[in-house]
C-alpha cells in the first residue's frame, strides 16, 4: 500500500507542478491584458500571483525530486 502511495504522489506531484507551469503562463498573458486595459494593479497582483505559484512550483518539484 505504501508503495502504491509513493506512486500515486509522485504521479500527482508531477502534474500539480505541470499545471501551475500552465497557469502562470496564463496569468502572465493576463498581466498584459491587464496593462492594455488600464488595469495596472490588477497587473501588479497577477504579478505576485505568478511569483508565488512559481514558489510553490518550486517546492513541489523539489519535493519530487526527492521521491
Amino acid at each position: 500500500m505504501v508503495s502504491d502511495d509513493k506512486t500515486r504522489l509522485k504521479t500527482l506531484l508531477s502534474y500539480w507542478v505541470d499545471h501551475n507551469r500552465e497557469h502562470s503562463q496564463e496569468f502572465r498573458e493576463w498581466v498584459d491584458k491587464a496593462e492594455k486595459m488600464g488595469e495596472s494593479g490588477v497587473a501588479k497582483d497577477l504579478l505576485k500571483a505568478v511569483g508565488n505559484m512559481e514558489k510553490v512550483t518550486g517546492i513541489l518539484s523539489g519535493i519530487l525530486k526527492r521521491l
